[in-house]
């Protein structure tokens, strides 16, 4: 899938920290390199940059390898959820009538709004899976249906599809396409070719980091696509992995990353958690 490939690894994410004379920890702002990125995408109508600053900490939440896979799982879940809200601001509704309880044995008839159009949700395996819930907490009436697509290293590198469970009469208007990460964007364009032939409307992908060539690229081959990010990173690997980016998001998603990497971060490191340990050790137990 686009979940490991497309990211650093997790070592190469730490940025070099060192003391300042009056005892503070000084490194690079990762706001204002976000703020760089996003400036060159913020023209085009069809991208939406959270500003957030919730969503500003809970990336960095994702991206910290202090962060264990509950503790992951639970923050892509609050991630979704809020971009969710954002994606789904432009559904359309139509006007239908409710009855509201008022006094005790009286009501009163008013104007409510339902949705209109057919969505279903497309998860891309297998760190999609990890978006899904918390948008059918927001769309309960949504299809989800899955797509398998992996590439290997390098920034031309061909995607590969290798599972799909479309029906094969298209049965929806739009399509929230779900992605921790757009980094290359050849995973995500080849997905959204599928689903153009497929023949739905609208499409929209909502994603929590996205590079800057590869959202550029992915508009300028899909400019009626909509994107909804947290996050832009300003840099791709020459192997086509998002620099910072947050790691492999499916491993980590899943408990499945290489296991010892937190002995070989020092103390340091370690303090630099944004969980709080008594938190941390309530993620550990499973509660």
């Amino acid at each position: 899938s686009s979940e490991g490939r497309e990211s650093h690894s997790s070592n190469q994410q730490l940025k070099k920290m060192s003391p300042s004379p009056n005892g503070n920890i000084e490194m690079e702002s990762a706001r204002a390199v976000n703020e760089k990125a996003k400036s060159r995408l913020l023209d085009h109508p069809n991208v939406n940059v959270s500003h957030h600053p919730i969503l500003s900490h809970k990336t960095s939440v994702l991206r910290s390898v202090t962060t264990d896979a509950p503790t992951f799982r639970r923050t892509l879940r609050s991630i979704t959820f809020h971009l969710g809200y954002e994606a789904t601001s432009v559904l359309l509704t139509k006007p239908v009538p409710i009855t509201i309880p008022s006094r005790p044995d009286d009501v009163v008839q008013d104007v409510g709004y339902r949705l209109t159009e057919r969505i279903c949700l497309i998860p891309i395996l297998r760190s999609g899976l990890g978006m899904v819930e918390p948008l059918l907490e927001l769309l309960p009436d949504a299809d989800v249906h899955h797509i398998g697509m992996y590439r290997g290293l390098g920034k031309n590198s061909i995607p590969v599809q290798y599972y799909s469970r479309l029906p094969k009469q298209c049965d929806a208007d739009i399509a929230y396409v779900l992605d921790p990460l757009v980094a290359t964007s050849g995973t995500m364009s080849s997905v959204i070719g599928l689903l153009k032939r497929w023949g739905v409307p609208k499409i929209h992908i909502i994603s929590v980091i996205g590079s800057r060539a590869g959202v550029n690229d992915l508009l300028t081959s899909h400019p009626d696509v909509s994107i909804t990010l947290a996050c832009v990173d300003p840099d791709l690997s020459e192997e086509g992995l998002i620099l910072p980016g947050l790691g492999d998001a499916g491993d980590r998603l899943f408990g499945t990353r290489t296991r010892g990497i937190e002995n070989e971060l020092d103390e340091d490191t370690m303090d630099e958690a944004l969980v709080h340990p008594s938190k941390r050790k309530y993620s550990d137990a499973g509660l």
